[in-house]
């Protein structure tokens, strides 16, 4: 896949609606829930990259393999971790 970067909110809720992950650790049909779920209602900045056959993009696979979502000061990161498990990351800058 190739990188993505977006900043336009509705446009981002969007894609994130499209998203699924498979496999082992933090699986979803939708990562929108999992962003909103943190506490992320109109993010600002979503970048995604990587490859990975356990993503799906509108159906797709592979989707990208790591995921970057902000808006303000909270952060929410997706990622293959240790033993290949997606892990989910929510973290608030100072």
């Amino acid at each position: 896949m190739e990188s993505i970067l977006e900043q336009e909110p509705n446009k981002i809720l969007s894609i994130l609606s499209d998203i699924a992950l498979t496999g082992k650790g933090v699986t979803t049909d939708c990562l929108l829930d999992e962003v909103l779920e943190a506490g992320l209602t109109s993010p600002t900045y979503f970048q995604a990259e990587g490859e990975d056959p356990d993503a799906s993009y509108k159906g797709e696979s592979p989707a990208w393999a790591k995921y970057h979502v902000r808006e303000w000061k909270r952060v929410v990161t997706v990622y293959k971790g240790g033993k290949s498990e997606w892990r989910l990351q929510s973290t608030e800058t100072p």
